[in-house]
This record gives C-alpha cells, structure tokens and sequence, in this order.
C-alpha cells in the first residue's frame, strides 16, 4: 500500500504552484486589452496586489475589513470631500506623483500636494497689499522673485496664495461665504513680488472618517506642518505648485501628508510689537509681525497640472 501523505515542504511547493498559477491566469486576461499602455497599468496592479497579499499572508478577516474601509471612505466622499484622495495623501501616494510628475530641472523650484482648500477666481491684489482680507493672524510681509532657470525675471507669471487662518481654519471652511486669506497677484517687469499675508499656523487634514480613523490605529498625528500655499503660472513654463514651510516647526519632520521639502523650510523672521514695518504700515498696537522672502524658480514646459488632492 503506497502512503499518499505528501510532506510539509511538497505541500508548500504545491501550494506556491497553485498561486503562481493564478497570476498567470489573471495576467493572461488581460493580454488582449487594445491600448498597451493600459495593458501596463492593469497587469503591473496584478502583479503587485498579489505580491502584497502572498508577502503578509493576507487574511480573510483582513481583506473584509479592507473592503468595509474602502466601501466607508466610498460612502462619506462626495463633492466637497474626496477620501480616496486623502487615503493617497497619507500613504505619500500623492507626493510620490508630484515627485514622479515634476522632476528636477536645475535650480528649478519643488513642488509639493495643492491641498483641498484650493478657489478659482482669488481676488487679485496689487504689489504690496494684503492678502488675508482680515482673517486672524499674525500679519506676515512676503517677498520675492520669479525668475527662469537661467536668472531672468518672468515678468506677467501669476501667483495664487492661500493659507489657514491663525485657528487652522481655511475661509472655505466657513459658512459665511467669506473669502479670505486668498488673493492672486501678477508679477511686474522686474519679477519681483511683495504683499502681506500672516505667518503660517498648523491644522489637522480631515480626520472624521476612516483614512482618520487608520491615523488614529497607527497612531499618526493628522496635523500638517505650518506653510503658505503658492502656484504660479506662466506661458511657457511648468505650473509650479508648492508651500513654503516655517523654519523651526516642530511638525518639519512629521507633516501628515509628507509635503515637506527642505528647500522649500524657511526662516520667518519674528519683530516685537512697534518695530516698523517695510512699507511704513501701522500694525495695531501690541501687534508682533514676521517677514519672509520665497525666490521662485520656474522649469521650462508646458503650463497647467495636477490639481487634485486632499491635504
């Protein structure tokens, strides 16, 4: 009588045999999908999802419970808010898009994630105004410079500037349809560019759902670090989008949605209540203010990008 009872290592072998088997199955599903580049996508996913779950011996509970998360982050998005976006946030999904998309090119300037907090059609505010509209703050004088790769200015480049107020708050997050702390301006011959806006303040992405309830799990803070949101345009170059983030923030080296660029971390200048201002504003009285200056360096290329994200 034959003893049929296979040992512990055919049995791995077989069972390795059988999973190899199914990618290929899978992979040749999709052998005949007309546009290669597609072809690419769906079979490389193929590859990886199965590398995933072989490599942690993927549960069924686990996978239920995957399910149930993307079915929530499903349920709660709608126009206003995109979960998956932040699922991509958190997991530097986002960021590794904008390194992958905007490449280095000499000096030019990084970029990072837009956020969700993007307007169309900021009011725009003439060299030297103030861009927060009244919003709480410390008020903060931005200068600088747009130039080429090779030093020219790039005068008529449009720069859109966002940023929270001092409690975090965006004015889109508000429910008196204020626009605040927002403004488009246009840079003159010489590329140079100045207004006020106020010094940048941490706040938390969305953390009511289940991309926040994972943060919590995995004891994650939700908070970005403190920054000043730019994109700038101009015929014939890269849209830029980037931040400028605060030197000395505690939250640098933990941002919720990895944005941070070290070139992009800089110093704030902090003046005691009275000191005179640039422009000879008159702050109120007891009023501290910062200054800062933020050069931009535009890469050659096509203007217009990315713009989703939820950060």
């Amino acid at each position: 009588m034959t003893n049929d009872v296979s040992t512990p290592g055919d049995q791995a072998a077989e069972q390795n045999r059988r999973e190899e088997q199914l990618i290929q199955r899978v992979l040749a599903s999709f052998e005949a999908t007309p546009n290669p580049r597609l072809r690419q996508l769906v079979q490389a996913l193929t590859k990886h999802l199965h590398a995933f779950m072989r490599e942690v011996r993927l549960t069924e509970h686990e996978w239920n419970g995957a399910i149930r998360f993307l079915s929530d982050a499903g349920h709660i998005t709608d126009d206003k808010r995109q979960e998956f976006v932040l699922l991509s946030d958190v997991f530097g999904a986002s960021m590794q898009m904008i390194s992958m998309n905007n490449p280095l090119h000499g000096n030019a300037t990084e970029a990072t994630v837009l956020g969700p907090f993007f307007v169309n059609d900021a009011p725009e505010i003439r060299m030297g105004e103030d861009m927060s509209f009244g919003a709480a703050g410390e008020p903060c004088w931005i200068t600088g410079s747009v130039f080429d790769v090779a030093g020219n200015p790039v005068p008529g480049a449009r720069i859109e500037v966002w940023e929270a107020d001092e409690d975090g708050f965006y004015d889109v997050q508000y429910r008196d349809d204020r626009t605040a702390a927002r403004a488009h301006l246009i840079v003159p011959e010489d590329g140079e560019f100045r207004f006020w806006g106020l010094t940048p303040t941490p706040y938390p992405i969305p953390h009511d759902g289940p991309v926040g309830k994972l943060l919590e799990l995995v004891e994650r803070s939700p908070l970005r670090a403190s920054h000043l949101h730019f994109l700038v345009e101009a015929p014939g170059y890269r849209t830029l989008i980037t931040h400028i983030f605060v030197k000395g923030d505690e939250l640098l080296t933990s941002d919720a949605v990895f944005g941070v660029q070290d070139s992009l971390i800089k110093e704030f200048t902090q003046h005691a209540a009275g000191s005179p201002t640039p422009d000879g504003r008159v702050l109120p009285d007891g009023a501290t203010w910062s200054d800062v200056r933020f050069d931009i360096v535009l890469a050659p290329g096509e203007s217009g990008g990315q713009r989703l994200t939820m950060s």
